[in-house]
């Protein structure tokens, strides 16, 4: 499963990716608003691809069909790596169709049901970004809808690939592994508890301690 990371905060981006921990970025226009600053976006996406060779998702602001596939359009042309965002509506899902149409990557986001993942499909997206946390806010079990998906595609033999967003914890993103998801988009925090278990700490610190007390050195 790919991680992406979901931020547009180049030295979050920096540090996650000269690990070696990401395959990819993704960003929305909350998360642009608060790095932005006086740049505009286009310099921050510009950073973002020389430091991530991957794909970066960013999001369109038109809401209906002809502004999304023009502000679609002026996105791709920054970069090849970039993936254009698109808001999963009847004008979304026609601006995916004529972007997919034109070799252009697609995300569709903000993905709640099952059945919308199916029309995200058949408009040719590249990525469905069902919405995990959102889903477990109202009182559903947001891990469903990630099985239930991967289902369906697989069934109708759909190439969009899964990307399991508001993941909140840990957790979530085991369960998105075990069900089946592409890929999966975290923010920094969820990323580093990832790496964190205390018998790793407990067991790094009981190797010096032994090395320490040999009195040899490497």
């Amino acid at each position: 499963m790919k991680i992406f990371l979901d931020t547009a905060d180049i030295t979050e981006i920096r540090r996650a990716a000269d690990a070696g921990l990401i395959d990819g970025i993704t960003t929305n226009p909350s998360l642009l608003a608060k790095v932005a600053g006086d740049r505009e976006p286009r310099e921050i996406f510009a950073e973002i691809c020389e430091v991530v060779d991957g794909p970066i998702s960013a999001e369109v602001i038109a809401t209906d069909a002809a502004g999304m596939i023009s502000e679609g359009r002026k996105l791709s042309g920054l970069h090849e790596n970039i993936v254009v965002k698109l808001p999963l509506t009847e004008d979304g899902l026609r601006a995916c169709r004529a972007l997919s149409g034109e070799g252009i990557a697609t995300n569709v986001t903000l993905c709640f049901s099952t059945s919308q993942a199916l029309l995200a499909a058949k408009a040719g997206a590249t990525f469905i970004s069902p919405f995990v946390g959102r889903l477990d806010d109202v009182g559903h079990d947001g891990m469903e809808i990630i099985a239930e998906i991967r289902q369906v595609y697989d069934s109708y033999g759909f190439t969009t690939e899964i990307l399991a967003a508001s993941l909140r914890h840990p957790r979530h993103v085991l369960e998105a592994m075990l069900m089946g998801a592409d890929a999966a988009t975290l923010p920094s925090k969820v990323l580093y508890q990832l790496l964190k278990h205390p018998l790793t700490d407990r067991g790094l610190e009981q190797f010096l301690a032994d090395w320490k007390g040999s009195g040899k050195e490497l």
